[in-house]
């Protein structure tokens, strides 16, 4: 693991180099094959170098990371020739260094150090690429909530230090104390993000670029997933008394947010409140507390940071043909642009858990551990799948059916930079369908 720590801190003068955005992606490329090449499937902590290591789960949210990184070089192509290209490809590879950090570190505190490191980088993003004025409002919203979250947290790990004598992940003791559950699982939950603490996400991802978006749906939700999967075996006892609330609040929140998705006017806010409304059902599969929810919830993280990346970049290919992301401008677009109508329509139906997309493991799987968990959840359940179905198939017919507006006049029908873009956020999120024998 040091190697490749070590290789993306020496990448930090290649950034500040002249017309090296390509050479910076092929180094990117690199890296992504030889995580890919040392392919694991292992329950414990292997491949151990100071307090870096990797099991399974690192493993498969390092690959997300890197290839979503890859994904968001791809699509940010109009910052390569402006002035600030040197400061983003070094923001975007702090960003790549602290989340690597994040899923290796087998230490708690080094962990929760990126955990809140990340958060900057992705600050910048926002404030420094961002379209609109309110996204300074956006970028001090995410900010807020997350250090709202990270002060409880920190006073939860003092706790846990001389309750366990150690902060090494294998060594936690199991703790059985209220104040302190709640303290730690309050940031993941923000993160994640579960109701009522998910008004940030919107905000933060209408005003972010298409790299900012790219990177906070596929990667940084995934953190508070990572977070709550680590902990949750040092809390086993209280979880048993008080995840049953939690469960309840994330699924009729999930249900809720599904009916907000079909008010949304704004493409880039449809996505990001279905983000919200998938995240709660990963989150009602980490709290139910058994194996088919851990990978119910596994599954869907992974799942939707490739799914809802994908549909971000659609939005924003819309966006920079019509400059604006109001669904009642992008209409007609099959008239248009047909080739790109075929990923919308991929693309949504693999949001709405069609097969062979890799959602819909994660869905079963998930709608046996929370009925499991008690029969009447099935009714939560069963609704936003539905309105899943339903906001989905909305998104594509506003903008692929009707009329075309009066405004458009002539633009790109998509080059191929876009195709294999959207490609290759599609290919691995139906192809891992196939391998489904290996993960379960």
């Amino acid at each position: 693991m040091m190697s490749m720590i070590f290789l993306l801190l020496f990448m930090i003068p290649l950034c500040f180099m002249k017309k090296y955005f390509m050479i910076i992606q092929f180094i990117y490329m690199l890296i992504f094959i030889l995580i890919f090449m040392k392919f694991m499937l292992s329950n414990f902590f292997t491949i151990i170098s100071y307090v870096y290591a990797c099991d399974y789960i690192s493993y498969f949210l390092l690959l997300l990371t890197i290839w979503i990184i890859i994904l968001m070089m791809m699509a940010s192509n109009k910052i390569v020739n402006s002035y600030s290209s040197e400061m983003f490809l070094f923001v975007v590879l702090m960003l790549l260094f602290s989340l690597f950090l994040t899923f290796s570190s087998m230490n708690v505190f080094i962990f929760y150090f990126f955990f809140e490191f990340s958060i900057i980088p992705t600050l910048f993003l926002i404030l420094g690429w961002g379209y609109q004025p309110e996204r300074i409002q956006a970028g001090m919203y995410m900010f807020m909530y997350t250090i709202m979250g990270a002060l409880p947290m920190m006073v939860s790990l003092f706790y846990i230090h001389d309750y366990s004598y150690s902060l090494d992940f294998s060594l936690l003791e199991l703790v059985d104390n209220y104040y302190i559950y709640f303290f730690t699982i309050f940031v993941f939950l923000i993160k994640f993000p579960m109701y009522f603490l998910h008004l940030w996400l919107p905000k933060a991802h209408v005003e972010a670029p298409i790299s900012g978006s790219m990177i906070l749906a596929g990667v940084m939700l995934k953190l508070g997933g990572y977070g709550l999967i680590r902990f949750m075996k040092i809390y086993l006892i209280i979880g048993l008394k008080f995840n049953l609330f939690l469960l309840v609040i994330s699924l009729f929140g999930g249900f809720i947010i599904s009916l907000i998705c079909l008010r949304q006017e704004d493409m880039k806010s449809l996505i990001a409140y279905s983000s919200v409304s998938h995240m709660s059902l990963a989150l009602a599969g980490l709290m139910s507390m058994n194996y088919y929810g851990f990978y119910g919830a596994f599954i869907m993280m992974i799942s939707h940071g490739l799914c809802s990346s994908g549909m971000f970049c659609l939005a924003n290919i819309s966006y920079e043909r019509t400059h604006s992301r109001m669904i009642f401008v992008n209409k007609g677009l099959l008239n248009l642009m047909p080739s790109m109508s075929l990923f919308w329509f991929l693309l949504c139906s693999s949001n709405m858990a069609a097969p062979p997309s890799l959602n819909l493991v994660a869905e079963i799987l998930l709608v046996n551990s929370i009925v499991s968990f008690s029969w009447l959840l099935m009714i939560s359940f069963s609704l936003i799948s539905f309105f899943s179905g339903a906001y989905s198939l909305y998104l594509y017919t506003q903008t692929q059916h009707g009329g075309v507006s009066f405004v458009l006049f002539s633009f790109s029908l998509g080059n191929v930079r876009e195709f294999l873009l959207l490609t290759l956020h599609w290919v691995p999120l139906n192809l891992t369908f196939l391998m489904m024998d290996l993960f379960i």
